[in-house]
C-alpha cells in the first residue's frame, strides 16, 4: 500500500514538473519574436522622433541580430553556472527591462533597450532546444512545434498591433505592452532558479571532448540557420518598403509583412512534425528553396500578383526557420550536445544573419532602388540550400567526427 501511494505521489509530481515545464516553455517562445517585430512598423515614426538617419535606422533594423549572434555565445556557460532555469529567467528579464527601456524618449534608451532585448532573446533562443530535450526527448517534433507555432504567432501579432496601437495610444504604449508577456515568464521561471544549480548538475564527460565545433555536420546546421535568418530578418526589416517600391499602399504593404508572418504560423507547427518523422530533411530543404527563389524572382518580374509572392515568402521564411531550430534537436543525442550546437548554431548563425538588414538597407539607398538587394538576396537562396541539404543529412553532432548514417537513425517517435 504504501508503495501505491509513493508512486501516485511521484507520479503526481512528475507530471506537474511537465505541467510547469510545458508552461515555461510556453512563455519563453512567445517572448522571442515579438520585441523585434515589433519595430519594423513603427520605423518610420521612430525616425522622425528620434530624428534617425539612414545609417542609423538600417543599424537599428540589425541590432536585435547582431545582439542574438553576440550574446548566444553566453548561454552555454550561464546554463552551466546558474543552472538552464535561472538563464531562462535572467533572459527574460533582460528581455523585460530592455522593453521597457525603449520607452524612455531617447535615441540612446532606445538603442540601449534594444541590446539588453536582444540579448535575453539570444539567450532564451539558445536554451529552448535545451527545454525540449530536458524536459519532452519523447516529443521533439510535437513540442518544436508547438514552440515554432508560438513564436510565429507572437511575432505576427506584435507586428500587426503596432500601428494600432501606435496610433491609438502612442508609440510608448505600442513598445511597452511586450514587457507583460517577458515579466509573466520572469515570475513563472524565477521560483525554479536555484543558486548554485548549475554546478551540482553532474554532465556526462565525452570520450572525443566537449565541444562540437570540429563537425562538419555542426557547422552546416550553424550555416543553414544564419542564411535562413538573414533572409528572414532582412524580410522583416524592408519587406513593407519593397512592396510600397511595386506600387502597393503603405497601409497594405505592412499587412502584407503581417501576412507573410501569419502564415508562419501553421508552418511553424507542421514543419517541425514533419522533420522530426522523415529519414533526413533534404525535400524539406529543397522545397523551401523553390518557394523563396520563385516568391523573389516574382517580385522582381512580375510586381502586379505582390500577394501571390508575399503568400509564397511566407511558406518559405515559415518553414525554414523552424526547420532550422528543429535540427538543433534532432542532430543532438542530448540536452548538453543540444546546449552546445544550439549556442554554436545561434552565435555564428546570427551575426552572419546580423549582415542581412544592414546590407539590404546599404545596397538600397547606394542603388536607389531594390532590384539589386533582391538579387542579393536570391543570391543567398543558393547557398542556403547547398548547406541545408548536408545539415539534413541524418545523424547526430559529436566532437570528432559524427557518427556513420547507418549507426545513428533518429526514431519516427520523436513527434
Amino acid at each position: 500500500m504504501s508503495t501505491g501511494k509513493n508512486f501516485m505521489r511521484t507520479s503526481t509530481t512528475l507530471h506537474a514538473a511537465r505541467a510547469w515545464a510545458l508552461a515555461g516553455l510556453i512563455l519563453l517562445t512567445v517572448n522571442l519574436r515579438a520585441a523585434i517585430t515589433c519595430i519594423a512598423p513603427l520605423l518610420t515614426d521612430l525616425q522622425h522622433i528620434f530624428h534617425l538617419g539612414a545609417f542609423t535606422t538600417s543599424l537599428l533594423t540589425t541590432l536585435p541580430i547582431l545582439c542574438l549572434g553576440v550574446f548566444a555565445a553566453l548561454a552555454p556557460p550561464l546554463s552551466r553556472r546558474i543552472g538552464t532555469e535561472g538563464a531562462i529567467t535572467l533572459a527574460l528579464a533582460l528581455i523585460t527591462t530592455g522593453v521597457l527601456l525603449r520607452t524612455i524618449p531617447s535615441a540612446l534608451a532606445l538603442f540601449a533597450g534594444t541590446v539588453l532585448a536582444g540579448a535575453g532573446i539570444a539567450i532564451g533562443n539558445v536554451l529552448l532546444p535545451v527545454v525540449v530535450k530536458q524536459h519532452f526527448a519523447h516529443r521533439v517534433g510535437s513540442l518544436t512545434a508547438l514552440a515554432m507555432t508560438l513564436m510565429a504567432a507572437s511575432g505576427a501579432i506584435a507586428a500587426g498591433l503596432a500601428v494600432p496601437l501606435d496610433r491609438t495610444a502612442g508609440w510608448r504604449i505600442a513598445l511597452a505592452v511586450w514587457a507583460i508577456p517577458s515579466a509573466a515568464g520572469t515570475i513563472l521561471w524565477g521560483p525554479l532558479a536555484r543558486p548554485g544549480d548549475g554546478k551540482r548538475r553532474k554532465r556526462p564527460q565525452r570520450a572525443h571532448g566537449p565541444t562540437v565545433s570540429r563537425s562538419p555536420l555542426a557547422w552546416a546546421v550553424a550555416v543553414f540557420l544564419g542564411l535562413v535568418s538573414l533572409t528572414f530578418y532582412a524580410l522583416v526589416s524592408w519587406l513593407p518598403d519593397i512592396m510600397q517600391n511595386t506600387g502597393v499602399h503603405p497601409a497594405q504593404a505592412g499587412t502584407m509583412m503581417s501576412v507573410m508572418l501569419l502564415i508562419g504560423i501553421p508552418m511553424g507547427y507542421l514543419i517541425p512534425v514533419l522533420a522530426a518523422r522523415l529519414g533526413d530533411q533534404k525535400p524539406l530543404v529543397i522545397t523551401i528553396a523553390i518557394l523563396k527563389i520563385t516568391a523573389l524572382t516574382g517580385i522582381l518580374l512580375a510586381p502586379q500578383s505582390p500577394w501571390l509572392w508575399v503568400i509564397l515568402l511566407g511558406l518559405a521564411t515559415g518553414s525554414a526557420f523552424p526547420l532550422a531550430i528543429t535540427l538543433l534537436t534532432l542532430r543532438s543525442p542530448d540536452p548538453q550536445t543540444a546546449a552546445q550546437l544550439s549556442g554554436m548554431a545561434q552565435t555564428g548563425g546570427y551575426l552572419l544573419a546580423g549582415a542581412g538588414p544592414l546590407t539590404i538597407g546599404l545596397v538600397h539607398s547606394a542603388s536607389g532602388g531594390w532590384a539589386l538587394p533582391l538579387l542579393l538576396l536570391l543570391g543567398v537562396a543558393v547557398p542556403e540550400a547547398a548547406v541545408g541539404m548536408k545539415a539534413a543529412r541524418n545523424g547526430f553532432v559529436v566532437g570528432a567526427p559524427e557518427l556513420p548514417q547507418d549507426r545513428v537513425r533518429i526514431p519516427a517517435a520523436h513527434t
